[in-house]
C-alpha cells in the first residue's frame, strides 16, 4: 500500500485498507471440491482471524471453493476455502481482527471488533462464510457427510448464481446436518456474506502492532 503522511493520516485512504470486513464467524472445514468459486465478489488481500467461546447454528451446509482476490500490492491471487453456512446462528463472545501492515510512520495497525458478550450473542441469517483454517470443538447433529454440493436439504444451497456461471460445482464434495455447536473456536477467514448480522454489544478500535489481535 502507498501512502504519505505529511501533517496527519490520510484517514479515508487508511481506511479502504483497514476495513476488509466488519463481521465474521465460526465454521468448521472440510475436503475441497473442484470447480467452486465462493465468495461472489474479490476478496481483499487481507485475512482476518475470529474467535468465539461458542457458536450455535441450525441449517448446516458446506462444499469446498476457491475464493479470487488480490494482494495489498494488486496482483490476481486466489484462496482455498471451506465455504461453510448456516440458515440461522447465535455466537457469544466474538472477536475479530483483522492486521493492516507496513503503513508509512505507523507501522502495522489492527482493527480489532467484539460483540456477542453480556449474555446477548451475534445472530445470523442466511450466512455463508469462507475459511482457511479452523480450530474447535464441534458436535454436528443429524449430519449427511458425502453429499453432493447441489443436493443440499438441511442448511443453505449453493448460491444459484455460482452454479449458473460455472462457479461452483453442484456435483462436488459437500456435508450438511440439521445442528451443529462449535465451542472454542480460533479460525482464519476471507469473506462472510449474510442476509443479516446483528452484532450486539459492538465495540471497534485501532491500535499500532499486532498485539490486540484476537489470538
Amino acid at each position: 500500500m502507498e501512502s504519505q503522511v505529511r501533517g496527519g493520516t490520510r484517514w479515508k485512504r487508511f481506511a479502504v485498507v483497514m476495513v476488509p470486513s466488519v463481521a465474521a464467524t465460526a465454521c468448521i472445514g472440510v475436503a475441497l471440491a473442484q470447480g467452486a468459486l465462493a465468495a461472489s465478489f474479490s476478496v481483499s488481500g487481507q485475512s482476518f482471524k475470529v474467535k468465539a467461546s461458542q457458536l450455535d447454528g441450525t441449517g448446516f451446509s458446506q462444499y469446498g471453493a476457491i475464493d479470487s482476490g488480490y494482494t495489498l500490492s494488486g496482483e490476481k491471487t486466489i484462496h482455498p476455502v471451506a465455504v461453510s453456512a448456516f440458515n440461522t446462528a447465535e455466537i457469544t463472545n466474538m472477536c475479530q481482527s483483522v492486521v493492516t501492515p507496513n503503513i508509512p510512520i505507523l507501522g502495522s495497525v489492527t482493527l480489532r471488533l467484539e460483540a456477542g458478550g453480556g449474555g446477548t450473542p451475534v445472530k445470523a441469517e442466511n450466512l455463508f462464510i469462507d475459511v482457511e483454517d479452523l480450530e474447535a470443538n464441534a458436535t454436528f447433529r443429524g449430519i449427511d457427510i458425502g453429499v453432493a454440493a447441489g443436493s443440499f436439504t438441511k442448511g443453505p444451497k449453493v448460491k444459484a448464481d455460482e452454479i449458473n456461471q460455472k462457479q461452483a460445482n453442484p456435483y462436488g464434495f459437500g456435508q450438511q446436518a440439521e445442528s451443529a455447536t462449535l465451542t472454542d473456536v480460533k479460525q482464519t477467514a476471507w469473506a462472510t456474506t449474510a442476509g443479516t448480522f446483528k452484532l450486539s454489544g459492538l465495540s471497534m478500535k485501532l491500535s499500532k502492532g499486532t498485539g490486540a489481535e484476537c489470538f
